[in-house]
């Protein structure tokens, strides 16, 4: 059995059985948790530096969610790539043990609760590897089949370090969305498909009723939704992401805007806890926050979920 899940610390129910039983609750922004801590993330890793510099900051903000009610801990793979990491002269064994690391240390968050929890394993999209705020532009250029041979030897790694689900998120169109789910088709592990979007369309333009559907009849996806958006945008697309029949994952920013010239944050947050119930009455069955939504707000979250089931 794999060294990060010992009978101790697997949880006791998959999580798609969770979500046909009930809703769900993710954790919040680990980038901003990470900056609450003190860390600098201006580097081109963002947070997937510090699983190599500093990876007891990456479970400590794990273990911040946890302790605020987050069921499922998103791991820090999301920028952390071979070729990332290659830049900064870490070859491909090295890239791997941190790829895994990012899984054990996710999970040992999550065993600190003694709480049943599901350990998420980001898959970013290539665009987060360019740094350069093309993850929110899409259309790179690339083939589907080009972006499959990117997204599938990280794929294939985070999957062997045994997380409970991939979560494929912030995809910003739907050759990426395609791409994706061919690269972890095969790996035995179960994965959610969420979106980027503005508005009513994914970042590159798409009609959201064409993306989700890409899920229909893909059993390995247990959960179709958006991510990284507008809390506005977030609550449009899950009445559009449940038509597909799948449980519905939803967890926006918190309402201000990234300014990728400038690598900072502007605006206001508008991020409202109470949002959970529209949500909920939608479709939706696991839901947190995203950049900017800290564990504050996921444990309002947490409240405002269980008193729903009172």
């Amino acid at each position: 059995m794999d060294s990060a899940r010992t009978p101790d610390t697997l949880p006791g129910r998959t999580l798609g059985d969770a979500l046909a039983e009930g809703t769900v609750l993710l954790d919040g922004g680990l980038s901003n948790q990470l900056e609450a801590q003190g860390c600098d993330l201006s580097d081109a890793l963002w947070s997937a530096r510090l699983l190599s510099d500093a990876p007891q900051q990456i479970e400590a903000a794990h273990t911040a969610y946890a302790r605020a009610g987050a069921q499922v801990l998103i791991t820090a793979s999301y920028q952390a790539t071979f070729e990332g990491f290659a830049r900064r002269g870490i070859g491909r064994a090295g890239a791997a043990e941190l790829m895994a690391g990012s899984v054990e240390s996710a999970r040992r968050a999550g065993v600190v609760t003694g709480r049943e929890h599901w350990v998420a394993a980001s898959v970013g999209p290539y665009g987060a590897m360019l740094a350069d705020g093309s993850e929110y532009r899409g259309r790179y250029g690339l083939t589907v089949r080009e972006l499959e041979r990117f997204h599938r030897p990280r794929a294939e790694t985070l999957a062997e370090a045994g997380p409970d689900v991939m979560a494929l998120e912030t995809v910003p169109d739907i050759d990426e969305a395609e791409a994706l789910l061919r690269a972890v088709e095969g790996l035995g592990v179960p994965v959610w498909l969420s979106y980027s979007v503005a508005g009513d369309l994914t970042r590159a333009g798409q009609p959201l009723e064409e993306a989700f559907a890409l899920v229909s009849g893909v059993d390995q996806v247990v959960a179709v939704g958006v991510n990284c958006c507008d809390p506005a945008d977030a609550d449009r697309a899950v009445e559009a992401a449940a038509a597909t029949g799948k449980p519905v994952v939803v967890y926006p920013n918190s309402g201000e805007e990234w300014d990728a010239d400038g690598r900072g944050w502007t605006g206001r947050g508008t991020f409202e806890p109470g949002r959970v119930r529209d949500w909920q009455r939608a479709g939706a069955r696991l839901v947190g926050g995203c950049c900017r939504v800290g564990p504050s707000e996921i444990a309002a979250l947490a409240d405002r979920l269980a008193s729903s089931e009172v």
